[in-house]
């Protein structure tokens, strides 16, 4: 047996997801989870809604959520560390607030939470505090003892986030013929969000000319592209770029689309793209339509060879960054001196996010809603 590792003050993990439908009769009523109080116009639902009806009515999220935490689970207990781990969606079963319920129930007083998505941005991070607060809220109106709640910080540059997403570009670019192979171009895709999010994105210092989210995301790029080209002696031009927007037209969002990008890159000659979507922990509905479906089905009218290279998901490698994570919180909680792991110019994040940071468009109600609430 390993010799046990300890978490203390925490008793146990809470995994934070979106959540998603599970079957075709569940499509619509979790769109109106995600949309309720955005008056977000049907026709965008029922466009939405297509989206998940192509593959069934069910969204890919909550399998993949069950990948990582059987992965959790395992390398928790390889490593001898007892930290029991519980998983709660915001928009759909199994909800937040109802896990929560279930935490109380069992005597968890001190949570620490794995939100999946590794960004700071509102909709990638605030939003996931206020619905915690916002369940929180709803435990104690209830009259149960409300546990103490801390967020595990942004994870974009551990290198158990980086090397499985480095592993997948290199086996995208294997796997494209050997004559367009050393010419192909890295196109690293993230989520668009309004451009004044993004400039507000991350502590107050950073906000700006794109804000932390921005600059998070390129300097994964430039790690992963660095990587590559150490691994295979070849500087691959790379360049990120943009994925489901949505919103009213007018307001400004991220740039460039990434079908906009593949037509830009074909008409400039570039013999094949490998598509690396490093906005994304797993391989959910935005990555199979808007990449798998709605990209390749631009490169193939172009005639242009792409590759889809994987998302983190459930690799050893993250859960193993999971446990690293939340030992290291532990430490901090505890006093003790803490190194954390982080790679690159940025740094680790921080642990509790300072006042002004990732504010939202204009003051409201903690509401559950959509993974982007400009949506």
């Amino acid at each position: 047996m390993p010799d046990a590792l300890d978490a203390t003050p925490y008793d146990a993990l809470l995994l934070l997801s979106f959540g998603g439908p599970e079957g075709p009769d569940e499509v619509v009523p979790f769109l109106e989870n995600v949309t309720r109080g955005r008056g977000i116009p049907k026709e965008r639902l029922k466009e939405v809604g297509r989206h998940y009806f192509l593959f069934g009515g069910i969204s890919p999220i909550n399998d993949q959520n069950r990948a990582l935490l059987d992965a959790l689970h395992k390398d928790f207990a390889d490593h001898g560390l007892d930290l029991p781990v519980y998983w709660g969606n915001r928009n759909w079963a199994p909800y937040l607030t109802d896990t929560l319920r279930e935490m109380v129930a069992d005597g968890r007083r001190r949570i620490l939470v794995l939100a999946t998505s590794a960004y700071a941005s509102y909709s990638g991070c605030r939003q996931y505090r206020e619905n915690l607060a916002d369940s929180l809220a709803t435990l104690e109106a209830e009259g149960l003892e409300v546990p103490k709640v801390d967020k595990l910080r942004h994870y974009f540059n551990h290198p158990g986030f980086l090397e499985p997403m480095i592993d997948g570009v290199l086996e995208s670019l294997a796997d494209l013929p050997e004559d367009v192979r050393d010419g192909a171009h890295l196109a690293f895709s993230t989520h668009s969000i309004p451009t004044a999010a993004a400039d507000s994105s991350g502590p107050v210092e950073d906000h700006g000319d794109g804000g932390a989210y921005v600059a998070q995301h390129l300097d994964v790029a430039r790690l992963i592209a660095d990587a590559v080209r150490e691994r295979t002696g070849v500087d691959h031009p790379w360049q990120l770029v943009y994925q489901s927007r949505s919103g009213a037209p007018q307001i400004p969002w991220l740039e460039p689309d990434i079908c906009d990008h593949l037509e830009e890159r074909h008409a400039a000659g570039v013999p094949a793209v490998v598509m690396a979507p490093i906005g994304f922990v797993s391989d959910h509905m935005e990555v199979l339509y808007d990449l798998d479906t709605e990209a390749k089905a631009k490169a193939e009218e172009l005639g242009l060879p792409v590759r889809r290279s994987a998302t983190v998901g459930a690799d050893p490698r993250f859960a193993a960054a999971v446990r690293e994570l939340a030992l290291e919180r532990a430490a901090v909680e505890n006093g003790g001196q803490v190194t954390p792991c982080a790679l690159g110019a940025l740094g680790a994040g921080h642990n509790l996010c300072p006042v002004g940071c990732c504010p939202a468009r204009a003051p409201r109600p903690a509401a559950a809603g959509a993974d982007s609430p400009y949506a």
